[in-house]
């Protein structure tokens, strides 16, 4: 018994050091990029490619990793993950140039795909079902620590060496991580896999499908909706969606099972999650441009009103996840979703003279909602689906997740842009701003949260209808 015990916190260990890794890195990036633009002499179209090819490519393999981890067993792929993401790193410290940095990314999102869609379904494996929620609670707790630590740990190394520091970290911790790896796994029923066939050409058309989709929600604001490359990549979306149904309905052995869509707690809680992510990142991409401009705040200031939304999870995701034990995911989702609802439509009210105060309760609520629904929501999908399709699930649970951010950032995008437009600015843009510019920013920054505030109360419904786990 002692030495089961041992065996599942080993492994929790494990994959609580892989989120943080992979949590970390995402964070860290994010604030070396001025200085890699200036170092590789490039400009800013061009680096934001180093976000978004990391994206796209985690986004659009996530499934088709989690599937071949049910068929091959979750430790050659969880291993083989720590691998990739670490040669990733090693890469993208190495570059010279934005083209070799932005394909580096490309290897580094491979890995951390990998990472990412076994990482659920081995804590979900490993712990009995009265453990499970508390486990994954804790994992959340671990989110928070790499998403708060990273502008940190960022910053420390940006002050002290170069910007190639922040992928030597992962390194060690990769080549660590991996040796550990080969060791915990072992035995623990990870190495077992079902021996089914891939299926390779719904994996193309799951790529087409989603990287499709996500070229288009991540250059609505540049294409323009209606644009040619905007209609092409939405074409080849639709064609791809439409390709990937008929060939799974098919299949002997699919990529994603449809039948998995017939259990309700499973697929509402996916679409639970797509819908929180979006609604939360509509506050995550917009506060910063509020705080900086109109409300007039330095960019340290910014980056510690931004770290209060993630504070919570480390306290409160672990007692949503022992909650959930108890009583189950729907009231927990339902309060969480709703709590981040109210937060959205508070913010609505938020003005250039309001008190920091004011703002920061504002951003606590819908922490604390996120909180609330994180692991409750995660445990109900992973733990409604058959043991032989977890891998796949888990897949979709961070398949969701992405997807949720980067529709949330775009949503946010086009409304407020298109509201900026529309408006009386005199001229100026937003990497101008001046202070005539207010209540055109305004307008914008109130349609914004009003959009956040539907998509929250969709999130609402959409975890209400799940209905109850069965006893």
């Amino acid at each position: 018994m002692n030495n089961k015990t041992g065996k599942k916190w080993s492994v929790f260990f494990l994959v609580a050091s892989a989120v943080f890794m992979s949590t970390l890195d995402s964070s860290i990036v994010n604030v070396a990029l001025p200085y890699i633009m200036e170092d590789l002499h490039t400009r800013v179209e061009v680096i934001q490619w180093v976000v978004a090819v990391y994206l796209l490519t985690v986004s659009s393999l996530l499934l088709t990793f989690g599937r071949l981890s049910d068929i091959n067993g979750r430790k050659v792929i969880y291993t083989s993950g720590f691998v990739i993401f670490t040669a990733g790193s090693l890469l993208c410290s190495m570059a010279g140039s934005p083209a070799f940095l932005i394909a580096s990314r490309a290897v580094q999102g491979m890995g951390a795909s990998m990472l990412m869609a076994c990482s659920p379904a081995l804590v979900v494996d490993m712990f009995e079902p009265g453990e499970r929620g508390r486990a994954l609670g804790m994992i959340g707790t671990v989110v928070a620590a790499g998403l708060t630590a990273g502008p940190v740990a960022g910053g420390f190394l940006l002050d002290l060496f170069s910007w190639r520091a922040i992928f030597y970290i992962n390194i060690p911790i990769g080549t660590a991580a991996t040796v550990a790896g080969l060791y915990v796994l072992k035995g623990t029923g990870a190495e077992k896999g079902t021996g089914e066939p891939l299926d390779v050409k719904g994996g193309f058309l799951l790529i087409l499908f989603l990287g499709s989709l996500l070229m288009y929600l991540t250059h609505i604001r540049e294409w323009g909706p209606a644009g040619p490359l905007s209609i092409l990549f939405l074409v080849l979306s639709a064609a791809g969606c439409y390709l990937f149904i008929k060939v799974e309905a098919q299949a002997h052995y699919p990529l994603f099972p449809p039948e998995l869509l017939k259990i309700r707690l499973f697929t509402f809680s996916i679409i639970s999650a797509v819908l929180v992510f979006a609604a939360l990142f509509i506050i995550i991409f917009m506060m910063p441009f509020f705080l900086a401009h109109p409300y007039g705040l330095s960019a340290s200031s910014t980056g510690l009103v931004m770290v209060t939304p993630f504070v919570f999870l480390f306290f409160i995701s672990p007692v949503a996840g022992e909650l959930y034990d108890r009583i189950g995911s729907r009231a927990l989702c339902t309060a969480g979703a709703a709590m981040l609802a109210a937060s959205l439509g508070s913010l609505v009210f938020i003005t250039p003279d309001s008190h920091l105060f004011s703002i920061l309760w504002r951003m606590a609520l819908a922490g604390i909602g996120t909180s609330v629904f994180i692991s409750p929501n995660n445990t109900s999908a992973m733990t409604s689906t058959p043991v032989s399709r977890r891998g796949i699930a888990s897949g979709a649970v961070a398949t969701a997740r992405n997807f949720g951010m980067v529709l949330g950032v775009a949503v946010a995008g086009l409304i407020f842009s298109g509201s900026i437009s529309s408006s009386l600015t005199g001229g100026d843009s937003l990497e101008n701003y001046t202070s005539r510019m207010e209540p055109a920013f305004m307008t914008g920054f109130t349609r914004t949260m009003l959009a956040g505030m539907l998509i929250a109360v969709s999130a609402t419904v959409s975890s209400f209808l799940r209905g109850k786990e069965r006893s």
